[in-house]
């Protein structure tokens, strides 16, 4: 099928854009490099900064023999979104044109102000592109685990069936967002809602835990295809921050006392889980929603197995806590739901040793790069910024 991937550059798109691509579908990429010039505003440059979107595609090509047809692209402007769909006529999209970062958008005003209006306008457009051009068109939205918060009880699958005085009702699950981010994420989530009863579109949300990886089939042993993998404060996803802080003899900080739990899931993971919503879409007019992770850990369980994957490496690594700068519960109920893309094939890449020594071993011959200063917590929830 014809592919249009929103957020080609980052740490998912590009990994997504070779996966289909290897599969036989005709893709095209976008992207806005918010996240580059981002990293390079904040002076957080990660460990591996792979070579610019269009030199990738130049070199997958080159090994692969498939084009991914790529170019800059705002999708907050709404006239050239159009003018891209309009030529390209996807099948489906897959939309991670969102800022990314839960720490990046409570830093201040400035940051918050380009979060809310960048997630939000530019799933507006999406929607707004598709109902003109095609509601039959696919649209496959990342979204988080994070909009669940931690509730007392089990977080099901999207919905909730309540009786309530003697009558029954399905609804959306309640959200209670952590960080703006997360806000935006919920709130998209309910603009596509909208949006597929008014106008019976076919959306699928996929609500992502946090991801954790750096290699993927396609990009076989080339760095210049890996992904931009981040291990700072604002941009770095947690496991890869604890592995570059082992790598690199430094202590893992844990927020708080590290009861925090969630659920979380390998990059080709995340590759397969696309894959498969794409292959699988729902019909239109329905609103579907994945839990999309494969384990579920505290903060505290994870530095343990870091460390333990390090000392098997003959590395000693320390656990140190810091202060938590974020308003959350360390200590808290979490039982998730994540069936349906289990019951679609999914086939988990679980969190091994194995799987640790090797993204130890591959930052280990890259601890040269690590910057340790831009691993502590400079990011406060609990005042304006």
């Amino acid at each position: 099928m014809r592919v249009l991937v929103l957020g080609a550059d980052g740490y998912l798109g590009w990994a997504t854009c070779m996966h289909l691509s290897a599969l036989g579908h005709d893709v095209a990429g976008v992207d806005n490099y918010f996240r580059r010039d981002a990293a390079r505003r904040l002076d957080l440059p990660p460990l591996l900064d792979p070579p610019p979107l269009p030199q990738r595609a130049r070199i997958w090509k080159g090994l692969s023999g498939r084009e991914v047809v790529v170019q800059a692209l705002d999708v907050t402007d709404l006239a050239a979104l159009f003018r891209l769909c309009e030529e390209f006529r996807p099948q489906a999209v897959v939309h991670y044109a969102e800022q990314p970062s839960a720490p990046y958008s409570m830093m201040g005003a400035a940051e918050a102000h380009f979060t809310l209006v960048n997630n939000l306008v530019s799933t507006l457009n999406l929607v707004q592109v598709v109902g003109r051009l095609d509601p039959g068109v696919h649209i496959v939205k990342l979204g988080t685990m994070g909009v669940y918060g931690t509730p007392n009880i089990d977080i099901e699958e999207g919905y909730l069936t309540l009786t309530h005085k003697g009558r029954t009702h399905t609804f959306l699950y309640p959200k209670t967002p952590g960080s703006l981010y997360h806000l935006t994420k919920a709130q998209d989530s309910d603009l596509l809602y909208f949006y597929v009863r008014l106008w019976d579109l076919a959306v699928t949300d996929l609500n992502q835990g946090p991801v954790y990886g750096l290699f993927t089939d396609e990009a076989g042993g080339d760095e210049r295809l890996l992904p931009p993998f981040s291990y700072d404060d604002v941009f770095g996803t947690v496991l890869n921050r604890f592995v570059t802080q082992a790598a690199a003899g430094l202590p893992l900080t844990i927020y708080g006392a590290g009861g925090q739990t969630r659920g979380y899931i390998n990059l080709k993971d995340t590759l397969t889980c696309v894959r498969l919503a794409l292959e699988n879409p729902p019909p239109r007019g329905e609103y579907r929603v994945f839990n999309q992770f494969t384990e579920t850990f505290s903060v505290l369980e994870l530095a343990q197995m870091v460390r333990q994957a390090g000392e098997a490496l003959g590395t000693k690594v320390e656990v140190r806590h810091v202060p938590n700068p974020r308003r959350e519960e360390e200590s808290h109920y979490y039982n998730p739901v994540h069936r349906g893309l289990v019951e679609l094939g999914l086939n988990p890449h679980l969190l091994t040793g194995e799987v640790l020594g090797e993204m130890l071993s591959f930052v280990m011959g890259h601890r040269d790069r690590v910057r340790p200063d831009l691993m502590a917590p400079r990011v406060s929830w609990g005042r304006a910024g």
